[in-house]
């Protein structure tokens, strides 16, 4: 396959997802019967996309395997060893996720071979570790998003926390501000993980009750994380992580702006609609907010205690009408391509593979050597091979992009 080409991908359905919001960007039926949650686009073994070709379609891993450097890229192929690094995503969340965390790629690597070992099937409840990859990832808003992103400066934590003088959570509280260091922030992380039921589900009611009969105290928890504390206890009551942002940064992602996360860096993410795009990695460590497992001791292991405000993503412009989304990570560049009646977007020459979908409006995309070209629409998505040389894209449309740095 020497050319450009429609993609159809799947869509996951989890108790957190919209009805609406991935119908509406694919122009579907709107509401669903149940909840999307994710679409994927890449070449996870999970859930593979497929490529259009002719009458026919075949699966990008497939696709990849016939001709990796054409597809790929020289480079790619021979650095991720003939695989697609990274999988692009839309989130659509109506409810919160978990409190997570993901593993460097040491960590990914040692934490695989040991479950191996000890027999856990590969979906098995009790795995943590799906795969030997890292996951940094990003994710750019769509809508506007809440998330939970690391935690926060360790002297912010006790401002908030202290006030509240929470039965159980006080004398943690006043260890942390004794030692406002990594250790210290580990030890009070995890004296939190590991109160037993009950301690737990009474610490979440008084703050509850606390932050309802002090709406105007500016030294303590916020309007916002009150908020955000009530929400969480509806969806998930007595869970210790309903108390996640009085010590995790909450942050609210505007339409177009970005969070980075790390290996190691705590968060969850809370409400909206974003593009998500990750190292090809399904490995998630919980920490609550969730009924599937949490290994505390193995979560504790990974997380990184550096107490800090969070930042966005920084976003460098191009001549072409391209925004770039900067980031560390190699597997993936996120990029974000705009195009009006007077302003064409036309592709470097330097390039990997790429895969990108139409947020808004629609467009036309052309392969300069040949002519060959296609209409796409809100909601289409479609690969370019390493070996397309240069292609135009044409129209009035907001489009998403996701490459490997070359």
């Amino acid at each position: 396959m020497m050319q450009i080409a429609r993609l159809k991908n799947s869509i996951q359905e989890y108790a957190w997802g919209s009805y609406t919001d991935i119908p509406e960007l694919l122009g579907e039926p709107s509401p669903a019967e149940t909840p999307q949650a994710e679409l994927w686009m890449g070449a996870h073994h999970k859930a593979p996309s497929e490529v259009i070709m002719g009458k026919g379609k075949i699966t990008l891993p497939e696709l990849i395997k016939e001709d990796p450097a054409a597809i790929l890229g020289i480079t790619t192929a021979e650095k991720f060893n003939s695989s697609l690094p990274f999988l692009f995503k839309v989130l659509a969340m109506a409810e919160p996720l978990s409190i997570q965390a993901h593993p460097n790629l040491a960590q990914a690597i040692e934490g695989f071979a040991r479950e191996n070992e000890q027999s856990i099937p590969i979906d098995g409840f009790k795995r943590n570790y799906r795969d030997a990859n890292h996951k940094p990832e990003i994710l750019c808003a769509l809508t506007t998003c809440w998330a939970l992103k690391g935690f926060r400066p360790i002297e912010r934590i006790v401002n908030i926390m202290a006030p509240l003088n929470i039965a159980g959570i006080a004398p943690l509280v006043e260890a942390l501000d004794k030692n406002p260091n990594e250790r210290g922030l580990r030890r009070f992380f995890a004296s939190l993980l590991t109160l037993d039921p009950e301690s737990k589900r009474l610490a979440v009611n008084e703050v509850l009750a606390h932050i309802q009969h002090n709406i105007g105290d500016t030294e303590g928890a916020d309007e916002l994380c009150r908020h955000w504390i009530n929400k969480l206890n509806q969806r998930y009551p007595g869970d210790i992580g309903v108390l996640s942002p009085l010590f995790l940064n909450l942050v609210e992602v505007k339409p177009g702006e970005a969070l980075f996360l790390q290996a190691g860096q705590l968060h969850a993410y809370l409400q909206g609609m974003g593009i998500e795009l990750m190292a090809n990695s399904d490995n998630v460590l919980r920490g609550g907010l969730t009924p599937k497992h949490i290994d505390v001791e193995e979560l504790l292991s990974i997380l990184d205690f550096k107490g800090a405000e969070a930042e966005k993503v920084k976003i460098e412009s191009s001549a072409a009408g391209e925004e770039f989304y900067v980031t560390p990570a190699a597997e993936f560049r996120l990029s974000r391509i705009s195009v009006e009646e007077r302003r064409e977007y036309l592709s470097s020459r330097e390039r990997s593979i790429e895969i990108i979908i139409c947020t808004q409006g629609s467009a036309s995309v052309w392969d300069l050597s040949t002519g060959a070209g296609f209409p796409v629409k809100k909601g289409d998505s479609f690969i370019i091979p390493a070996s397309v040389e240069e292609y135009r894209i044409t129209g009035s449309a907001r489009l998403y992009k996701a490459a490997v740095p070359v």
